[in-house]
């Protein structure tokens, strides 16, 4: 619908913006800290651009109340981060390293003594190497328990302190890369393990969101999810169709779980004509029921065209732009379904992500409609080259991408969707994962590049400043300066 008057932010709206772990924080092996399966996969050489890796990233370990500072300076109401769970359990499980507590602790009472709110992400793809060689990581339902008390030790430890949690992050990802594509750990490419680890993550997110209600924590708590609505090429049923069953197999099987604790039957009836169905036993069912969120995070960067598929058998292929060489992805078939294609109307980044702030409102509508619960944008942001001239950083791309994405979540709230908050993908500069330093997100310019830290100085952007006066009207800034 077309408004001829929009409604305002809310009040308490959480202005925020967010990282990860393994992405910002460095000293990989300090303070007790045990080895993830990042920390292992990238030691192979070619798995990431140019092989980087996350031992120093931008040495957040080290300057935390530096770059929370900065938060306060720029106004952030809310800073999502993760909490490396080898920095709590060395091995995954055991004997607490009450170190890496105690950092989490200081980084929280930095964030509360600015009123900065700490959103703590759970689980961020940085899984402790020892539960991957003891018992195949996210392949054995033994890693729900351990999970779950990993969890419960962040509860007991900060709940007083922390109102939203996020259970697992981008399940969706960490999931088909790491079982399907085998372009994250455990490297894997084989279609049932895949389907049968990404019911164990369900089970292991039911039952920490279990967990946390029954033990009367405070707080709120809810997965995030990369979800990027998926469009029909054009109106050919057949694409229309290839549309629908796009969007169950690659959105609803995943969020279907979170918001009403079920799977599409669509999806399932197909898995299981196939033969690489999970085994899903009553009990399972059950706890899946029990794990139902507070509210979804959304993580939200582009959206997705389909043709209907001509192909009866799956290859596998897809190539990735880790590089930044625009044009040079590959994208996906899934076979006797759909065929990912360039969509005409939007353009692309140099890492080929299509630019679609309207996406962003057709998820939260999407969500709204099908699950009726709270939204949190959990990461929404543009990673692009920046140049570093005279120690500064102008970056009106960056600025324009936020503002129309947040002019489009505004037309959301004035739909009815309750969005809760929004945080940018990133606070400073990061390691993309597969991706190297060269794809940077920041407000924070973070001087360091592949070959070097070199000083890890850091720098404010254009866009700092840009966020700051958005923060300070409560999103009325976005009106002064104009909408699409």
């Amino acid at each position: 619908m077309r408004h001829t008057k929009l409604d305002s932010f809310p009040k308490n709206f959480l202005w925020g913006s967010a990282s990860a772990a393994y992405q910002v924080e460095g000293a990989y092996q300090e303070d007790g800290k045990g080895i993830s399966v990042w920390d292992s996969f990238v030691t192979k050489p070619d798995t990431t651009f140019k092989n980087t890796n996350g031992n120093i990233a931008v040495d957040h370990y080290h300057r935390f109340k530096e770059d929370v500072a900065l938060m306060n300076e720029q106004g952030l109401k809310a800073y999502r981060f993760s909490i490396a769970w080898s920095r709590i359990f060395p091995t995954g499980k055991g004997e607490i390293n009450q170190q890496g507590l105690d950092f989490y602790s200081q980084l929280i009472d930095e964030l509360l003594k600015y009123d900065i709110e700490p959103i703590v992400t759970i689980y961020h793809w940085d899984l402790p190497q020892a539960l991957q060689e003891e018992y195949g990581g996210w392949e054995s339902r033994t890693i729900i328990e351990d999970f779950t008390n990993y969890a419960k030790v962040l509860f007991d430890a900060f709940s007083s302190r922390v109102k939203y949690w996020v259970s697992l992050n981008e399940q969706n990802v960490f999931i088909t890369h790491g079982y399907l594509l085998g372009t994250h750990p455990p490297a894997v490419r084989d279609i049932k393990r895949m389907f049968n680890a990404n019911h164990i993550a369900n089970l292991a997110n039911a039952s920490v969101i279990k967990a946390f209600k029954a033990g009367g924590y405070p707080g709120k708590i809810g997965p995030s999810f990369n979800y990027g609505p998926t469009y029909a090429f054009d109106s050919n049923p057949l694409n229309v169709l290839a549309k629908i069953d796009t969007e169950e197999l690659m959105g609803f099987f995943w969020l279907d779980v979170y918001g009403i604790g079920k799977y599409p039957r669509t999806v399932i009836k197909q898995l299981e004509t196939l033969q690489i169905a999970p085994t899903i036993t009553k009990a399972d069912e059950a706890l899946l029921l029990e794990g139902l969120p507070d509210f979804i995070g959304l993580n939200y960067y582009q959206t997705a065209a389909v043709k209907a598929s001509n192909n009866d058998s799956f290859t596998g292929k897809m190539k990735m732009n880790n590089s930044g060489q625009k044009g040079s992805s590959q994208e996906l078939e899934i076979p006797r379904i759909s065929k990912f294609v360039k969509n005409p109307y939007l353009e692309q980044t140099n890492w080929d992500w299509t630019i679609d702030p309207i996406g962003i409102r057709v998820a939260l509508r999407t969500i709204e409609s099908r699950y009726q619960l709270p939204v949190l944008i959990t990461e929404n942001g543009l990673g692009e080259y920046d140049t570093f001239e005279d120690g500064k950083i102008h970056d009106p791309y960056r600025i324009e991408y936020l503002e129309k994405h947040l002019s489009e979540i505004q037309e959301a709230i004035t739909d009815g969707v309750q969005v809760l908050g929004y945080c940018t993908w990133s606070f400073t500069d990061l390691l993309s994962w597969l991706n190297g330093y060269q794809k940077r997100y920041g407000f924070i310019y973070v001087d360091r590049d592949e070959e070097s830290e070199r000083t890890l100085n850091r720098y404010k952007k254009d866009s700092f400043y840009w966020y700051q006066k958005v923060i300070e009207t409560n999103g009325d800034y976005l009106n002064e300066t104009g909408r699409k």
